[in-house]
């Protein structure tokens, strides 16, 4: 998922945008007076009448705007006020880096990774982690140096979409807007499966709590104090939403709570009536201050994931090719489907190059950039393989591993409803965030204005929200959405582009070699046919 804490810490030249575009983490509404508008104007006509090499006519920084007129601009549409501003250098460390950098990258991804393994094996899928994130770390260092061989323009201030646009035209601006929106609203969809998902859980909870209720769901599970269940294997059950009370309590009322309280028929439009309103504020800077909880519940998950590993141990039996009753082979047909998550679980490079500009060092951005990605990994491998390698198998099989590996934990597990808690909040402060991101990149593309009027902004969030509903009701399978959407925005932003823009500037150079042209060939065919094996598998 986007890290918009991230945005803030930019530090560019100054760049003028419209008043109503303009947001502030601290603020509702910051307006740019004429005067610093007008010196923005002159600051960049002279910049271009000469060459980036030419700094003669750079403007001094005596001319410059107070510090409380400059702004920075974001590539998703709206600019932050700054508290301080050097010569085009920014003020975090390496170390500040690879965290925002680790901390943008991961996401709902980590709940799919153990899911991903199993239906790729135990060794084929450690391997397949290991190869996707070189893979991903070599296109976004690609990305990182698209910028750097454009001669003759200024590209400080340019994003990786502007590179597409140069080199593609309107072709690659639109494009790129496509697949930025299917990230996006991929997200969104992922969000509120996952919302009424943990809404859903914790509400079962807290009314069972509340009401001394013993439940025990009526799907195949291990015994003793860390349970652990299988919903997919309840086919031959009663409904996953269906509970056996064994105790005390108004039977009457604790089935008119079943009824009301539905994981995919009610659950998903309640959230319609607190989150939709959310999605309507023309500034949604308040709820970039709860960037933390993702640090947090990222934290929480791997303590979880340790906890419950000690106390139920490793269950492993390796079989290389063959599958049985309690464990699936070590390399299965099925691995694109890991593959397919594990390009959205790698996915910045829509907004590396501005989490980049910040660093005190640029040239360590390259260092910075591949430790950021081997912590994401690590992190990734870490979580998977030990949900894999603790599943009770037996009793359960391995094919009981969830797209959700918490679905994994019944509902009344302390650990896991305090997982879903920190889970539900951060995804209700990041949802507005997400759609304000789409809102931006879409409407100011057609009307120029991210908030033309609220009927305009009104008819896109029912669409956004709708697609959620719809998932949510009728395809609640997260690893699905993610890795349908991971496949289709990282062909062009990941595989595609890069490799693309890469063999134009060398070919314009002249220095387009054979191994270079099928290197950067092959990557493009892989992207294609990762693509192309989600609908097939």
């Amino acid at each position: 998922g986007l890290s918009f804490f991230s945005l803030y810490f930019l530090s560019f030249r100054p760049f003028h945008v419209e008043p109503t575009n303009i947001v502030s983490v601290n603020d509702d509404v910051q307006r740019v007076t004429d005067e610093a508008s007008a010196m923005n104007k002159r600051i960049h006509y002279y910049s271009r009448l000469t060459s980036p090499a030419d700094r003669a006519l750079i403007a001094p920084d005596h001319v410059l705007p107070a510090p409380d007129e400059i702004y920075v601009y974001s590539p998703l549409g709206t600019a932050f006020k700054v508290d301080s501003c050097t010569d085009g250098y920014g003020k975090n460390s390496s170390l500040v880096t690879i965290f925002m950098i680790w901390n943008t990258m991961m996401g709902t991804s980590i709940l799919s990774i153990p899911w991903g393994i199993k239906q790729a094996g135990f060794t084929s899928g450690i391997i397949l982690i290991l190869l996707m994130g070189i893979l991903t770390l070599y296109c976004c260092y690609r990305v990182v140096k698209s910028r750097q061989v454009i001669p003759l323009t200024d590209t400080s201030n340019w994003e990786f979409p502007d590179v597409c646009k140069f080199y593609f035209g309107s072709f690659g601006q639109w494009s790129s807007l496509l697949f930025s929106m299917v990230s996006l609203v991929g997200a969104m969809v992922v969000y509120w499966v996952l919302m009424s998902n943990f809404l859903f859980n914790t509400g079962k909870f807290i009314y069972n709590f509340v009401h001394d209720i013993n439940v025990t769901d009526i799907v195949p599970g291990t015994n003793g104090s860390n349970k652990v269940i299988c919903p997919s294997a309840a086919s031959d059950y009663p409904p996953q939403n269906r509970s056996v009370m064994f105790s005390s309590g108004n039977r009457t009322g604790f089935e008119l709570f079943e009824e009301w309280w539905d994981k995919s028929q009610t659950v998903p439009f309640y959230l319609i009536a607190v989150l939709l309103p959310l999605l309507n504020l023309k500034s949604p800077s308040f709820f970039a201050k709860f960037n933390v909880l993702g640090t947090i519940s990222v934290v929480y998950l791997v303590f979880l994931v340790t906890v419950k590993a000690a106390h139920l141990g490793i269950h492993l039996e390796f079989n290389w090719f063959t599958e049985n009753e309690f464990f699936v082979p070590e390399f299965r047909i099925l691995f694109p489907q890991l593959t397919g998550v594990l390009t959205l679980a790698f996915f910045i490079h829509n907004c590396v190059i501005t989490l980049l500009q910040n660093n005190r060092n640029q040239e360590n951005n390259v260092r910075d950039l591949s430790i950021a990605y081997f912590l994401v990994g690590l992190t990734y491998l870490y979580v998977g393989v030990i949900i894999f390698a603790s599943f009770p198998s037996p009793p359960l099989s391995k094919e009981c591993i969830e797209q959700n590996f918490l679905d994994n934990f019944p509902s009344d597990d302390i650990m896991s409803f305090v997982a879903r808690i920190f889970l539900l909040f951060q995804m209700m402060t990041v949802y507005p965030l997400l759609g304000y991101l789409a809102r931006v990149q879409l409407l100011r593309q057609f009307f120029g204005n991210a908030y033309p009027s609220l009927f305009h902004v009104l008819i896109l969030n029912l669409a956004i929200v709708g697609a959620g509903v719809a998932m949510a009701r009728f395809y609640p399978n997260i690893g699905g959405i993610i890795r349908y959407s991971g496949a289709t925005c990282g062909l062009a932003f990941v595989f595609v582009y890069p490799s693309l823009i890469y063999m134009i500037s060398l070919h314009r150079a002249g220095q387009l070699t054979w191994p270079a042209l099928i290197i950067h060939i092959f990557i493009i065919l892989l992207g294609l046919a990762n693509l192309i094996a989600q609908f097939l598998l």
